[in-house]
């Protein structure tokens, strides 16, 4: 396989190819981390869980060793055979899956979450890292939003792993099923052979001359130096409140709306896999065009994105049982989010120094899932909790709604990224030209 130049767009039949099989590793990804709240209607009942304790199962107790991991894993990619690393990382996660499917409480679903998280931590520092060396820089946007393609479908196809196969089988055989698929493919990935680094290559370097803690160190300078960046990720991260409070999403649609379980999870994933797949097209191809012919940067596309999304949003969180506004809503939700990830990720990769790119990925992954995803699931949990023992109406729409307008937040911080992308960018590029190899 071979690699692009930055300045050829085309992509060959074989960095495509790879591109594909690093998207069906995200779908599995998602599917996997996904099950447990599509399957929250079954599993919530069965082993006698409160709002916080799954809202901790599906948060924290999985986001921390996810983050936290992931940053030491993301400078690992930077070092060593990054293939070979997404294997291990597959094969972890896809054991730790079939072990949840045995879980009896609490504790015994928690453990096998902490360490999936240890897994799943490893593979989009390393695959964002591979994309960068394969793909041209104007086409990052398309490549990071179609790896991503993975999110939408893969949560989707997890909500319709319930409704079709949940009857069936129940949930733990599913959960027994997904870890088996997911060893054929770390098998899979062990085979294909590692992509040379392009800052490398370029400098006729053989390999890689950044230790652990220089690599560390470069990242951690690199991001403040960057306005734009650190708005971005401050954007992403505000994001993910609300992405964290959907994981209550449907014990809200059965327990307040008023609909089967089955149902409206064959729904949720049928609309999810239409509006995530739309908007990581869109996403992709569409803020690569817009940078190309606006000068601003990706994070401006994303602000329009969210404004215009913003009434939907709204509308499906007042919307009752049976409306159209909840289908609207899960569509437009979804398409927001689609949107979201190939913008962003190129964004941070264009905006630090290319050795440090998986650190800096794995970075903003765990501000994103610890202080975002991890605060809104805790916090919607908690909230809950404490809205029923106090005996409010409603207590999954009334947080819901609060924190849906909450994360509005987020649009002025890509605002201010896109009009400040183009200043941070050359002075990056001009930072690299006379001290390309060496740390900040």
């Amino acid at each position: 396989m071979t690699n692009s130049a930055d300045s050829n767009d085309k992509i060959s039949a074989g960095d495509m190819g790879f591109l594909c099989f690093l998207t069906v590793l995200n779908m599995l990804n998602m599917i996997d981390r996904n099950l447990l709240s599509a399957f929250s209607n079954y599993i919530v009942p069965e082993l006698g869980l409160s709002n916080t304790e799954y809202g901790l199962l599906t948060g924290l107790v999985f986001l921390i060793f996810y983050s936290i991991m992931g940053v030491f894993m993301g400078a690992l990619a930077d070092k060593v055979n990054r293939t070979r690393l997404i294997s291990g990382g597959v094969a972890l996660w896809s054991a730790l899956t079939a072990a949840s499917g045995m879980a009896w409480g609490f504790l015994s679903m928690a453990i096998p979450r902490m360490f999936i998280g240890v897994g799943e931590s490893i593979l989009t520092p390393s695959a964002m890292s591979l994309l960068a060396d394969r793909f041209p820089t104007s086409r990052l946007g398309f490549a990071a939003g179609f790896y991503y393609l993975g999110a939408p479908i893969g949560n989707g196809l997890s909500f319709l792993l319930v409704g079709y196969l949940g009857p069936i089988i129940g949930w733990r055989n599913c959960f027994y099923v997904l870890g088996a698929v997911g060893m054929g493919l770390a098998a899979m990935a062990f085979f294909i052979k590692e992509t040379p680094r392009r800052h490398l290559s370029e400098q006729k370097i053989s390999a890689p001359q950044l230790k652990l803690g220089d690599i560390a160190r470069t990242a951690l300078t690199a991001i403040p130096q960057s306005p734009a960046l650190m708005a971005t990720m401050a954007g992403a991260t505000i994001l993910h409140l609300i992405l964290g409070a959907s994981y209550f999403d449907q014990l809200w649609l059965v327990q307040e709306r008023g609909y089967e379980r089955d149902e409206i999870a064959r729904v949720t994933g049928t609309v999810l896999i239409a509006g995530g797949v739309i908007g990581t097209f869109f996403g992709g191809i569409g803020s690569d065009w817009f940078t190309k012919k606006t000068g601003f940067g990706r994070p401006m596309f994303l602000f329009f994105v969210m404004l215009f999304c913003a009434p939907f949003v709204v509308a499906f969180r007042l919307a009752p049982g049976g409306s159209i506004w909840i289908p609207l809503g899960i569509f437009f939700s979804m398409f927001q989010l689609g949107s979201f990830y190939g913008p962003t990720f190129a964004t941070i990769q264009e905006l630090v120094p290319p050795q440090v790119r998986s650190t800096v990925i794995a970075f903003a992954i765990m501000s994103m899932n610890i202080v975002g995803m991890g605060l809104g699931i805790t916090l919607t949990g908690v909230a809950i909790d404490a809205l029923i023992a106090q005996g409010v109406e409603q207590p999954y729409s009334v947080t819901l709604f609060t924190l849906s307008i909450i994360s509005f937040a987020s649009m002025p911080c890509f605002l201010y990224a896109g009009l400040r992308y183009k200043r941070d960018l050359a002075v990056l590029q001009n930072r690299s030209s006379i001290a390309p190899s060496t740390p900040l």
